[in-house]
C-alpha cells in the first residue's frame, strides 16, 4: 500500500467578540445565593453568565454544536435548563457548570421552557407543535401533549392546580389537565398568533399578547366540584361576574355544555389593556411575585405595568367610594351608582416605559424585598443593559446601572486581518475597529470608524488601514488609538485592499471601476517634530466594470482583478498591460487568492463554485462545488497549496489545490460567514459571522486522514437521518392527544444494541453452563469452567448480573425509547431476568419502570405466549411485594425526616427552610416601621 498524504487537523480554539446572541432569552440566575446580579444569556451554542455589576463573564456553560434557543432557571436557583435548535434540552448545574441531564424529544427548536413551583417537573414547547412534560428528578420524559397546529410560543404551570396553559402561533390558548393528560379547554377567539402569556392576581387572571397592540385580560374561575349542572354560575368569583358584563364574546369560546370543562375552570374575557407599541408582542412576562407585568415589541421600548393585589384593590375602592360620597355631599346629589368597582386600567396600571439604546430581543425582571425592580435587557446589537426602577417613588424613573458592550461589535464584522507576528487580530464593522490579542482574546483597542469593508496591517504592525463603504481610506495609529489620516480614495465603496509583496505600498479596488496604487511615505507632522506615516497615490488603472477584489502575485509581476462581469482579469504590474482573462463563473467572483509560488490562482464566486486556475496560461485546472451558498472569502495557507473558503452556508472548508480534494469542514458558526483571515504562519484561522461571533481555529498536531474524515461525515449524515425518522408506533395505541416524551436518536439505538449484546452473551453463557454441567455429570468430577473475559472484567459476575449492569448504564431519559427499538425476541429473556432480580430486591424502581413499559408495548404478544404465563405470574407476586416494601421504606424515611424537622424547629425556635426567610423578613419590616414612627415622634 502506498503512502497517503496526511494533513494536520484544524480545531476550534475559542469563541470571542460576542456578548450575547439575540436568538434566545436572558434570565437572572442566582450565583452564590445572590439574585438580581448575575444574568445568563445565550451565546451561540454556549451560555454565558455575566456579572452585571462588574461587567465580567463569571461562568460559561459549554454547549455542543447546536445554537441555544431558550433558557429557564430552576426555582431553587441551582440549575439552568437550556433548550437548543435541534430540540434537545440540557439541564446545567450552576455550581459546577456541568450538564447533568439531557432530554431528547423535540424534532425542532425549543421555543419555551418552564419549571413547576417545586422544580421537579419541566415543560417544554417547540416549533414541532408539541408540548412535553419532563421529570427532572427521575431524568425521564413523562408524556407528550399534542394539540397545537403551529409552533408553541409560551408554556406556564399553575402553582396551585395540576394544570398547564400553552399558547401557539396557531392563535390558540390551550388548557391541559395534567392528571388526565388531555386538553380540556381551548380559547379560540384570538385573530392572530398568541406570542405571550402571563398569569397575575394569584393566578385568577390570564393576560395574552398577540400581533396587535392589545393585551387581552381573561378572568379565571376555578370550580372545585359541581353537584348540579345548573349550579356553577353561583360559584363564580367577583372577577368572573365582572367578565360577564365586559365580555364582548369576540375573543373567547365558552363551551358550557361540556361537563369536563365545568369541573375545572371557566375563562372569560374581562377587557383589554392598550400597549403603546403597534407591532407584535415579542416577550410578555411577570416577575416571580406576579406584581409586575412587562412587555415589549420589535422596537426599543419596554412597557412596565403594576398589578394591584386584592388588598390594594380594596383600599383603592374604599378611597374611591369616600371621594364619591364627598362629591355627592358637596353637590347635594345622590351617590352615583356603579362606583363600587375599579376599571381594568386602574387594577393594572402603567408604571413607566424604558427606552433602550437598541431593539430589545428579550428581558427578565426581579423584584427585590425593598420594592426595587431590577430589569435586564438583551438587545439585538450584542449589548446587555441593566436598569433599576424604584417603584415607591412618586414618579418611577428607570436608571441604567450597567451596560456590557466591551466584548464585541454592535454590527456584523465585514473584514479581518492578522498582524505579521501572528499575535494581533483586527476586526472591523460598521461602527468600530477592534484590535484583539490572539492569546488572551482581550480587546486591546477600540477605534471609531465608518462602515469598514476591507483592512490591512501596515508593515511593522504599528498602523492599520481601513477601506470604507463611502470610498475612504482611514489610517489609524495603534499606540494612541487615534485616526491619523482620512483619504477620499474612490467614488464608490472600497471593496478590496492588498499589500504589495515588497511591502512599500498597497493596491485598492473600488466600485468606481478603478484600481489605485498607493505608496507609504513619511511626512512632517505639524503638531510634532517627528515624521508620521502617510499614503500617496502613485498610479491608477481604469476599467470597464466595478472592481470586487484585487490580488498581487508573490513576485509582484502580475495583478489579478475581479470584475462585476464575473471575470478575473490579469495585468502586468509594471506596464498595466492586459495579460489574461479568466472566465467561467456564472455569477460574481467575490474572492480570490494566489498561491505562495505564483503557480495557482483560486477564485470563489456567488455561483457557489471555486475554480483553480494556472497563472501561467490561465487554464482552469478544476471547478469544485464548494458551498451551498455564495463563497464569501478565500485564502491560501502560507507556503502550501492548501486553501480555506468561507460561505454563506455557515461553513468554513479546507481544500487541497493540487489533488482537488475537500480536506475538512470547520462547523461552528450558526449564520453566514462574512470573512476569515489566516495567520502568516498558517497556524491560526479567525472567522466572523452574522451571528455576531468571532471564532479562532488552531492547527493541531493531530494528523487528518481523508478516509477517516469521510467516514465521520457519513456517520453524521446517518445520525441526521435517524433524527428525522418517524417515531415507532406503540402496538395497540391510537394516535391521540398524548404520546411518548422521547424520540429515536443514535444514542437510543446504541443503548438498545448494548442490551441485545448483553442478552446474547447471557444466552451463550447459560448454554455453556448447561453443557458444562452435562460434561461434569458424564465425567463424574468437577471440570473448571472457562470465564468469559467480559464477565471477568466486571469482577467475575454472573451473566444475569451483567445484563443488569448494562441496563443500569442506559440513561434514564433514553430508557423507554431504547426498549421500543428492542425486538420482541429479546423480551422473554428480559422478563425472566427481571423476575430474578426483583425477587432479589435489586434495582426495583428501574426494573419496574422497564417492566411496565414492556408489558404496555408488547401486551398482545406476551399474553398469547403460554411459555410466559408462569413468568408473568411470578413477576406479579414478587413485584407487588417488593414495591410495597419500597413504599414502606420511603414512608418510614419521610416520617423520620418530618420528625427531625420538628425536633430542629423546637430546639432552635426557628421555622424551617423557606418559612425562616419570611419570618425574618417580617420582623425586619416591623422593626423598620417602629424606627420610622420613633423618628416621626422625635
Amino acid at each position: 500500500m502506498g503512502l497517503t498524504k496526511q494533513y494536520l487537523r484544524y480545531g476550534p480554539a475559542a469563541l470571542f467578540g460576542l456578548v450575547a446572541s439575540a436568538r434566545g432569552n436572558a434570565a437572572f440566575v442566582a450565583l452564590r445565593g445572590e439574585r438580581g446580579r448575575c444574568v445568563a444569556v445565550p451565546a451561540c451554542e454556549h451560555v454565558f453568565v455575566w456579572d452585571t455589576r462588574k461587567g465580567e463573564k463569571v461562568l460559561i456553560l459549554k454547549g455542543l454544536k447546536q445554537e441555544v434557543s431558550c433558557l429557564c432557571p430552576s426555582p431553587d436557583g441551582l440549575h439552568l435548563a437550556v433548550g437548543y435548535e435541534d430540540g434537545s434540552i440540557r439541564v446545567f448545574s450552576l455550581l459546577s457548570g456541568e450538564a447533568n441531564v439531557t432530554f431528547n424529544g423535540h424534532k425542532a427548536a425549543v421555543t419555551a421552557l418552564k419549571y413547576d413551583q417545586l422544580g421537579g417537573r419541566l415543560v417544554s414547547g417547540s416549533k414541532d407543535t408539541d408540548v412535553i412534560v419532563w421529570d427532572v428528578i427521575n431524568e425521564s420524559g413523562l408524556y407528550r401533549l399534542k394539540g397545537h397546529k403551529d409552533a408553541v410560543t409560551q408554556v406556564l404551570f399553575l402553582k396551585e392546580k395540576n394544570l398547564l396553559v400553552t399558547s401557539g402561533k396557531d392563535t390558540l390558548v390551550k388548557w391541559w389537565d395534567l392528571d388526565t393528560q388531555h386538553c380540556f379547554k381551548t380559547l379560540v377567539g384570538h385573530r392572530t398568533e398568541v406570542w405571550g402569556l402571563a398569569l397575575v392576581s394569584e393566578e385568577k387572571r390570564l393576560i395574552t399578547g398577540t400581533a396587535d397592540s392589545e393585551l387581552r385580560v381573561w378572568d379565571i374561575t376555578y370550580i372545585q366540584e359541581v353537584k348540579d349542572p345548573d349550579e356553577p354560575e353561583s360559584k363564580k368569583s367577583k372577577g368572573s361576574s365582572l367578565g360577564a358584563e365586559d365580555d364582548t364574546g369576540e375573543d373567547e369560546t365558552l363551551e358550557l355544555d361540556e361537563c369536563p370543562e365545568e369541573r375545572l375552570l371557566k375563562c372569560s374575557k374581562v377587557g383589554s389593556i392598550m400597549r403603546e407599541g403597534r407591532d407584535r408582542i415579542v416577550t410578555l412576562a411577570t416577575d416571580r411575585t406576579g406584581k409586575i407585568l412587562a412587555c415589549h415589541g420589535t422596537d426599543a421600548v419596554l412597557e412596565v405595568f403594576s398589578v394591584l393585589s386584592e388588598e390594594e384593590i380594596q383600599k383603592k375602592l374604599e378611597k374611591k367610594m369616600k371621594k364619591a360620597k364627598q362629591k355627592a355631599k358637596q353637590k347635594s346629589v345622590e351617590e352615583p351608582e356603579g362606583s363600587g368597582e375599579l376599571s381594568l386600567q386602574e387594577e393594572i396600571q402603567r408604571v413607566t416605559n424604558i427606552r433602550a439604546s437598541a431593539k430589545i430581543k428579550s428581558f427578565d425582571l426581579i423584584l427585590s424585598p425593598k420594592g426595587e425592580l431590577k430589569i435586564v435587557l438583551l438587545l439585538q446589537n450584542n449589548i446587555i443593559e441593566s436598569y433599576n426602577l424604584n417603584l415607591s417613588a412618586q414618579v418611577p424613573q428607570a436608571v441604567r446601572t450597567s451596560k456590557i458592550t466591551i466584548g464585541g461589535h454592535r454590527s456584523d464584522v465585514r473584514t479581518l486581518a492578522f498582524s505579521s507576528d501572528n499575535i494581533a487580530i483586527l476586526s472591523a464593522a460598521a461602527e468600530s475597529v477592534k484590535i484583539w490579542n490572539r492569546s488572551t482574546l482581550q480587546c486591546i483597542r477600540t477605534m471609531e470608524c465608518e462602515y469598514a469593508l476591507c483592512s490591512l496591517f501596515v508593515p511593522g504592525d504599528r498602523q492599520v488601514i481601513i477601506g470604507t463603504k463611502t470610498g475612504k481610506l482611514q489610517l489609524y495609529d495603534l499606540a494612541s488609538g487615534s485616526l491619523m489620516e482620512t483619504l477620499a480614495a474612490h467614488d464608490g465603496a472600497v471593496w478590496s485592499i492588498a499589500l504589495s509583496p515588497d511591502q512599500r505600498g498597497f493596491v485598492t479596488g473600488g466600485a468606481d471601476k478603478c484600481v489605485k496604487f498607493w505608496e507609504f511615505e513619511l511626512v512632517k507632522d505639524e503638531s510634532s517634530i517627528q515624521k508620521r506615516l502617510s499614503l500617496k497615490q502613485v498610479r491608477i488603472l481604469q476599467l470597464d466594470e466595478d472592481v470586487l477584489c484585487v490580488r498581487y502575485s508573490p513576485n509582484q509581476k502580475l495583478l489579478a482583478v475581479s470584475l462585476l462581469d464575473c471575470t478575473v482579469k490579469i495585468f502586468y504590474t509594471d506596464t498595466l498591460k492586459f495579460f489574461l482573462s479568466l472566465y467561467g463563473h456564472k455569477l460574481l467572483v467575490l474572492c480570490m487568492d494566489i498561491s505562495y509560488d505564483g503557480a495557482l490562482i483560486a477564485t470563489g464566486s456567488a455561483d457557489r463554485n471555486v475554480k483553480i486556475w494556472g497563472l501561467d496560461f490561465g487554464d482552469c485546472h478544476r471547478s469544485l462545488f464548494a458551498h451551498d451558498d455564495s463563497v464569501m472569502y478565500l485564502q491560501f495557507v502560507a507556503k502550501s497549496h492548501l486553501f480555506f473558503t468561507a460561505g454563506k452556508d455557515n461553513k468554513i472548508k479546507q481544500w487541497d489545490a493540487d489533488k482537488f480534494e475537500h480536506i475538512q469542514t470547520l462547523e461552528g458558526h450558526h449564520q453566514e460567514v462574512w470573512c476569515l483571515a489566516l495567520s502568516p504562519n498558517g497556524d491560526y484561522v479567525v472567522s466572523a459571522s452574522h451571528d455576531k461571533s468571532l471564532r479562532l481555529w488552531e492547527r493541531t498536531r493531530e494528523p487528518l486522514v481523508l478516509e477517516e474524515e469521510r467516514e465521520m461525515r457519513r456517520e453524521a449524515e446517518y445520525e441526521e437521518t435517524v433524527a428525522k425518522e418517524e417515531q415507532p408506533v406503540v402496538a395497540g395505541e391510537t394516535q391521540g392527544e398524548t404520546g411518548l416524551a422521547g424520540k429515536k436518536t443514535i444514542e437510543t439505538i446504541k443503548a438498545a444494541e448494548r442490551i441485545m449484546e448483553a442478552i446474547e452473551l447471557y444466552r451463550e453463557e447459560m448454554a455453556k453452563l448447561k453443557e458444562h454441567k452435562a460434561i461434569c455429570k458424564a465425567a463424574g468430577k468437577e471440570v473448571p469452567l472457562p470465564v468469559n473475559p467480559i464477565l471477568h472484567v466486571y469482577g467475575n459476575i454472573t451473566p444475569s448480573a451483567y445484563v443488569l449492569e448494562v441496563f443500569k448504564k442506559v440513561k434514564s431519559s433514553e430508557l423507554e425509547e431504547s426498549l421500543l427499538v428492542l425486538p420482541f425476541s429479546y423480551v422473554p429473556d428480559l422478563l425472566r431476568l427481571f423476575s430474578e432480580h426483583i425477587h432479589l430486591g435489586s434495582e426495583v424502581e428501574l426494573l419496574c419502570r422497564a417492566l411496565l413499559f414492556l408489558l404496555k408495548i408488547h401486551f398482545g404478544q406476551i399474553t398469547s405466549n403460554h411459555m410466559l404465563v408462569t413468568v408473568i405470574e411470578n413477576l406479579k407476586k414478587t413485584t407487588i411485594c417488593r414495591v410495597s416494601e419500597a413504599r414502606d421504606v420511603l414512608g418510614f424515611n419521610m416520617a423520620g425526616l418530618q420528625y427531625l424537622k420538628r425536633e430542629i424547629e423546637a430546639k432552635d425556635e426557628v421555622t424551617f427552610f423557606a418559612d425562616a426567610a419570611d419570618h425574618f423578613e417580617e420582623k425586619r419590616r416591623k422593626r423598620k416601621k417602629k424606627e420610622k414612627m420613633v423618628l416621626a415622634v422625635v
